[in-house]
């Protein structure tokens, strides 16, 4: 009887607890958030932990040996940015060229996000390892089919943050904050609204995410098995270099800001 007793005292005791924690809320308030670019550099290798140096030098090595090897040359200095830029135009043509070599595959234009592309391309020699740190994600090749009036409206999308990297579209864009589509033209002809249109561009694209929500009306979607952009930009340079070629890029004005 008498642990019964204690039982049930205790357990008077621990819903008081519970009420009574539970119905003490904090007055405080998140009055705002601050952040800051931490620019990782050699600075840090200076004093190096000895320890810590020694657990990692055999996992090092061998990924040394898989990044370091040269397997192509880059004439110019490349980087991203709004509206087109060097890096993207070149990957976004990559993807378009890769995804019309598919056999009974036709791609009329190419979408890659700037946000995709973590790191420029140097002039000089290219290695595994400095594709790996441009396309350090395992997104996959999408080819969408869009209506042409969807189209517009994904052309839209990317005028509204000033530009993603595209290919073989023109596309002329107002300047303001928040942009809109001015004119937009595929393979160098006007867009018919009902006509079907492919469209190559990577999974995480074809989600709708980075803002280009456009590409969630798409009548098909196919997406082959193993075609990250990243292995089908390694075998582009690496095909270039077979042939004696380097690997340049151009800006030719397919996005335009209208002044």
């Amino acid at each position: 009887m008498r642990t019964f007793e204690l039982n049930k005292t205790f357990g008077i005791l621990c819903l008081t607890g519970m009420f009574f924690f539970s119905a003490c809320q904090s007055t405080y308030r998140l009055a705002n958030v601050q952040g800051s670019k931490v620019v990782i550099t050699d600075a840090y290798d200076k004093a190096p932990d000895s320890n810590a140096v020694a657990v990692l030098a055999p996992y090092k090595l061998k990924v040394d040996s898989i990044m370091s090897p040269v397997i192509g040359t880059c004439e110019i200095d490349m980087t991203s940015g709004h509206p087109e830029s060097l890096l993207s135009n070149l990957v976004a043509d990559v993807l378009w060229t890769y995804s019309n070599s598919i056999p009974g595959q036709t791609v009329d234009a190419a979408v890659i996000n700037l946000g995709g592309l973590r790191s420029n391309l140097p002039k000089g020699e290219i290695t595994f390892g400095t594709v790996y740190e441009i396309l350090p994600f395992e997104n996959t090749l999408c080819i969408l089919s869009l209506k042409g009036k969807y189209l517009k409206s994904l052309f839209n999308d990317i005028a509204k943050v000033g530009g993603q990297g595209v290919s073989h579209v023109k596309l002329l864009i107002s300047k303001s904050y928040n942009a809109e589509l001015l004119g937009a033209s595929v393979g160098g002809k006007e867009i018919d609204d009902e006509k079907v249109y492919t469209v190559a561009t990577i999974d995480y694209l074809a989600e709708g995410n980075d803002g280009l929500v456009s590409f969630l009306r798409a009548e098909k979607r196919v997406c082959p098995e193993g075609a990250t952009i990243r292995k089908i930009f390694l075998d582009y340079v690496k095909g270039k270099t077979a042939k004696g070629e380097t690997i340049t890029s151009e800006l030719d004005g397919r996005i335009q800001v209208k002044k």
